[in-house]
């Protein structure tokens, strides 16, 4: 089944301790659709300038990604430039242009209405809950946010969290969201805020999943302990270079694997596959930090996935 992510496309000049490097392909829909794209069929909705070129675009196609959504404007496309020198868990934005993607307009291709599941990745909710009316017959939604949205734009962003099955966000934006110093009290709230399930990113600490009363009536669950907290585990990364792109990549393995069980489940979201996509996340999110930018997800292959996956699983049971 097709997953629609609507996103930016964009070009990341950054700086770690690992060294530095000038404008690699970046973007929060690049990373998804990359990670997505070993599980599932997928498509991209976004904006790019007169510098994004058929070698760029072509990291994308060369992985069965649709890149008809791309609009191709004049212009530059969205840069922007962080270090990690003083924290690798937090990026400093040195500099942030915008450019082409100021002006973005979401466009949906005929071809991408018949897409399944849709992914909101993080741009301004305004522009996501557009998306979602675009998209009435989408089975599963799912989404992204930030800081800047959550405390600038929190009354559209709360619109944007009535219509989703899934959030996907981290721990310190739930706090954020909630105004608690608790993650636990905190994810409640969030749920109560409408979305039908939470998944809240920790870093190198793991991954929890949190389910509402309409999530767990759709799942059928019957089983006490399947209707507590799931938590997984980060896989464990030796040398983390560069961590820009993370999340997004965890979100697009954790979409793509969902995705890709719909037809195997007469399109129900079982917890079986709840969990194991969270696992499926955490092994994507791992590799994509191991190099610059895309260029892990790149050259990643599903034989390399799949063996960080049982290694994962094996060191996450007694």
């Amino acid at each position: 089944m097709s997953i629609l992510v609507v996103g930016s496309v964009a070009f990341d000049s950054l700086e770690t301790p690992s060294g530095k490097r000038d404008r690699v392909l970046g973007g929060a829909a690049t990373h998804f659709a990359l990670a997505a794209s070993f599980f599932t069929k997928v498509r991209v909705v976004g904006v790019v300038g007169e510098d994004f070129l058929p070698e760029h675009e072509a990291v994308l196609t060369s992985k069965g990604v649709d890149t008809t959504g791309i609009e191709h404007v004049h212009g530059k496309s969205f840069h922007w430039t962080g270090s990690y020198i003083k924290d690798l868990a937090e990026a400093e934005t040195l500099a942030t242009y915008l450019n082409v993607f100021a002006d973005f307009e979401p466009k949906i291709p005929e071809s991408y209405l018949d897409s399944e599941h849709l992914f909101l990745a993080n741009i301004d909710p305004v522009l996501q809950l557009r998306v979602r009316q675009a998209m009435p017959n989408a089975k599963l939604i799912a989404g992204d946010t930030m800081n800047y949205w959550i405390s600038a734009h929190r009354e559209n962003l709360e619109r944007v969290m009535k219509e989703l099955d899934v959030l996907v966000i981290n721990g310190k934006e739930v706090l954020m969201l909630s105004d608690e110093t608790n993650w636990v009290r905190g994810a409640k709230k969030v749920l109560a805020m409408g979305p039908k399930s939470l998944v809240v990113k920790y870093a190198e600490h793991g991954v929890a999943g949190f389910f509402s009363e309409e999530m767990l009536a759709k799942m059928d669950l019957c089983e006490p302990a399947e209707r507590t907290i799931f938590r997984a585990p980060a896989t464990p990364v030796e040398d983390v270079v560069d961590p820009t792109g993370a999340g997004d990549s965890f979100a697009g393995g954790f979409y793509g694997y969902i995705a890709s069980q719909g037809a195997q489940n007469g399109g129900k979201l079982t917890p079986e596959v709840y969990r194991t996509a969270m696992f499926y996340g955490s092994v994507m999110g791992s590799l994509a930090v191991e190099a610059f930018g895309t260029e892990r997800l790149q050259r990643t292959t599903r034989e390399e996935i799949d063996a960080r996956f049982a290694e994962l699983k094996r060191i996450s049971h007694l």
